[in-house]
């Protein structure tokens, strides 16, 4: 592990274009990041309206679906994965690999850098394959993660596979994150009660 989690840049900007939301009804959080030529979309998964929550909302920003250049699966459930097609030009990243058209690179995620300001780290908890997308702006360290289905928690998630991970995972995004976009809501800044 490096002598900290934090990307080296600043210079990222980010946005939530859909927040998400989990009852009798589930939609991920839908996040977008530009650094330079880098234009990201973290975790394009379920949601009530394609065109509302996500293109809509990309198109209010400038940005166009054939120009995001890369896509971020927090974990492969399908809620976080499932509008993925939008973006027919971008490269994929998982946990172990980037995919590209034909081309699938193995690396691992821990560390990986999609730019200066953007890199992606290993999260386990509620899956085994969990990565956070940690996002260097001009405010701070900006999480997108799974490790929270909002900013409520829940403290204990019902579907972790290693609670424990899960756990150790918040502890270290906490150490560096000065705003967490979690899996399933609104941004929010971590304080005392958030769950650890």
């Amino acid at each position: 592990m490096a002598e900290t989690d934090a990307p080296a840049g600043r210079t990222a900007v980010m946005y939530v274009l859909s927040a998400g939301y989990v009852g009798s009804r589930t939609a991920s959080t839908v996040g977008y990041v530009r650094d330079g030529a880098l234009e990201l979309i973290v975790d394009p998964g379920m949601v009530a309206d394609r065109a509302a929550a996500i293109l809509d909302p990309l198109a209010g920003l400038g940005a166009r679906p054939e120009a995001v250049t890369d896509v971020v699966f927090s974990h492969h459930h399908p809620d976080h994965t499932l509008n993925a097609a939008l973006f027919r030009q971008a490269r994929y990243h998982d946990h172990w690999a980037t995919y590209h058209n034909d081309e699938w690179i193995d690396r691992d995620a821990e560390g990986y850098q999609l730019s200066e300001s953007v890199r992606l780290i290993r999260t386990p908890g509620h899956t085994v394959e969990d990565i956070t997308t940690l996002v260097g702006t001009s405010g701070g360290v900006v999480a997108f993660t799974h490790l929270w289905w909002n900013a409520s928690g829940p403290v204990e998630d019902p579907y972790a596979v290693d609670p424990a991970a899960l756990h150790a995972g918040r502890a270290r995004v906490l150490a560096v994150a000065d705003l967490i976009v979690p899996g399933h809501g609104a941004a929010f800044e971590p304080g005392p009660n958030t769950p650890r």
